[in-house]
């Protein structure tokens, strides 16, 4: 889990994130507490509230005074926003300003994004 290069507090979140992503942590569930968090991961619980802060400030996960920490509703729905947001600027702006430079147009895209599709299904990636 541990990535050289980026901050732990920022793993965290993404690791939450994901948890809430994939379905394993559903919208209104608990989340794990900062304790938790610090105890599974081994790192101090100031990174790991860290971690939790920036959850809590983009309005993902909320505390319950004496409860805990849980998954807001609508959590899921924004985190998909945000990443697909990010999947957009990360590889589908320099794919379009290739093509152009390629003279190809939307319609060679999909035509060669639906030829990769095909060829690589099964196959893991990379």
């Amino acid at each position: 889990m541990i990535e050289e290069g980026k901050p732990l507090f920022l793993q965290i979140a993404e690791q939450i994130e994901d948890s809430i992503l994939d379905g394993s942590l559903a919208e209104e569930a608990q989340a794990p507490s900062t304790n938790e968090l610090a105890a599974f991961y081994r790192i101090n619980p100031a990174t790991a509230a860290k971690g939790v802060a920036v959850l809590t400030d983009k309005g993902v996960i909320y505390k319950r005074r004496g409860i805990g920490m849980f998954v807001a509703e609508g959590a899921r729905t924004l985190l998909l926003g945000e990443r697909r947001e990010a999947f957009a600027d990360r590889f589908i702006d320099p794919l379009l300003a290739e093509a152009r430079t390629l003279g190809l147009d939307v319609s060679d895209l999909a035509t060669l994004l639906q030829e990769r599709s095909t060829t690589t299904e099964g196959k893991n990636p990379a």
